[in-house]
């Protein structure tokens, strides 16, 4: 029975993650690059400027940076270590070539994002601050369009339940601690009918009751451990992928020759060339969506509660979210397993690709490494679903007017998803997530491109206000 649900769930999910959500995303991206004229790049130092330079002005629940952190907590997860490695073992090294591709435009989408959040967000009588895709669908688009902004919103609460914020952070989670606690399973327990280590049982008991006690705690509580835990996690991962690339410095050359190579050929071990090619195009398009979520509006639900009066410049700085997370941290990964080929051991998946790849790489013992990158996995997943709890939660009051008992709600069974995340199969996870990312990416797209026109109009007047105040 379970053979046919994984069956009927890969099928789903290579039709909604087909060519034209994938050409959607991309014709998105380039867009509004060419409406704003290479934004990313004129502007990326700026970007990075406001991002540690907080505003004192205007309405807000937690600052610039509190946002973006909270951003990068759902942002930098998984995905960035298990999802690379899973998008390069499916498509080949191509896929890491377009899942940057894919970040470059998405910077240009997550901008637009940002800006949109802020423009049409609402303060309610309380100074509770609303805001994300659902308001600036009916705010910007119409009340005609709220039908849409309601499907981004149950899609947004499934994603947080089922997809991205639960099943995929644990299952990483625990799969990674007993890897590293008890490999060969010598030490299960049965439950459901299947045998499960004990190192598996007690990290989910462990996490959930973590999860718990942060998210009953609400937004103000995510953000400060999220400002906390994301610089630390970051720096401490990107620390351990420069030490794989420049203790294997001569590999690199090759590596990406094989990278940007595979990305238009395939790779022979996948399979035939056209099929790899779009398989490494789907892959790294999909991964990399999964990982930095341009275009998929998530990342604007918690810049809406930024204190800023300025929605181009807090779009600068959600921008930063995809070059942070995709263009350096995924690079990092994905160039680490390329030049150890881990992607291409068979008896490998998910993370335990990732952390072979550190073994290999890293000049210490490999229990070192295992358990270096397992630190990073936890407190990367960790964070995800705490975001994304958050992310959830919004979604969840949109759909029901702000009632607090259905929010109370929505965050226990948060809680209990995460209880179950680590008794699933890896592949039937990824393929969730996939499906219920590409369902609330499709509303967000659409008001991305009928809104266009007005992140172009807003980011004119902002950089011709900014320069004539120099």
């Amino acid at each position: 029975m379970f053979e046919q649900i994984n069956q009927i769930i890969t099928v789903v999910q290579g039709a909604v993650w087909g060519l034209p959500l994938i050409i959607l995303i991309l014709f998105t991206g380039f867009l509004l690059t060419v409406r704003l004229g290479l934004l990313q790049v004129r502007h990326l130092g700026k970007a990075f400027r406001f991002m540690v330079k907080n505003e004192d002005e205007g309405h807000g629940e937690v600052s610039s940076f509190g946002a973006l952190c909270t951003a990068l907590s759902a942002t930098i997860g998984t995905g960035n270590i298990a999802g690379v490695a899973t998008a390069i073992a499916a498509g080949g090294p191509g896929a890491l070539f377009w899942m940057v591709v894919a970040a470059f435009f998405g910077m240009a989408t997550k901008y637009a994002e940002g800006l949109l959040a802020i423009k049409y967000r609402t303060v309610d009588k309380e100074g509770h601050v609303l805001g994300g895709p659902f308001y600036y669908i009916e705010n910007g688009m119409g009340k005609k369009w709220r039908w849409l902004a309601k499907l981004f919103a149950f899609f947004g609460a499934c994603v947080g339940l089922f997809g991205i914020g639960t099943f995929t952070q644990v299952n990483s989670i625990s799969s990674a601690v007993t890897t590293f606690f008890d490999p060969k399973a010598a030490h299960t327990v049965s439950l459901f009918g299947m045998e499960y280590s004990w190192a598996t049982v007690i990290a989910c008991i462990i996490l959930t009751l973590c999860v718990g006690l942060v998210v009953l705690g609400g937004l103000k509580r995510i953000a400060k451990v999220s400002e906390v835990v994301v610089p630390f996690m970051a720096i401490l991962y990107v620390g351990l992928a420069l030490i794989v690339i420049f203790t294997n410095i001569t590999a690199v050359p090759a590596a990406f020759v094989s990278i940007v190579k595979s990305a238009f050929t395939g790779s022979a071990l996948a399979g035939g060339v056209m099929g790899t090619m779009v398989m490494a195009m789907q892959q790294g398009i999909a991964r990399g969506i999964f990982s930095n979520e341009s275009g998929l509006g998530s990342a604007p639900i918690a810049a809406a509660a930024a204190v800023t009066k300025e929605p181009a410049r807090q779009g600068l700085v959600s921008m930063t979210g995809t070059f942070i997370d995709t263009i350096i941290i995924c690079t990092m990964t994905g160039l680490s397993i390329v030049i150890a080929g881990s992607w291409a051991n068979p008896d490998l998946e998910g993370v335990e690709i990732t952390m072979d790849a550190f073994q290999k790489g890293l000049p210490f013992p490999p229990v070192v490494a295992s358990f270096a990158l397992m630190l990073c996995l936890v407190f990367f997943a960790f964070t995800t679903i705490l975001g994304w709890n958050y992310y959830g939660e919004r979604c969840v009051e949109y759909l029901f007017n702000r009632k607090q008992a259905v929010v109370t709600g929505y965050r226990w069974l948060y809680i209990l998803a995460v209880f179950i995340g680590p008794f699933m199969t890896v592949a039937a996870v990824w393929n969730i997530a996939d499906i219920f990312n590409a369902l609330m990416a499709f509303p967000n797209l659409v008001a991305l491109l009928v809104l266009n026109g007005v992140v172009v109009k807003e980011s004119r007047d902002y950089f011709a206000r900014l320069k004539e105040s120099r």
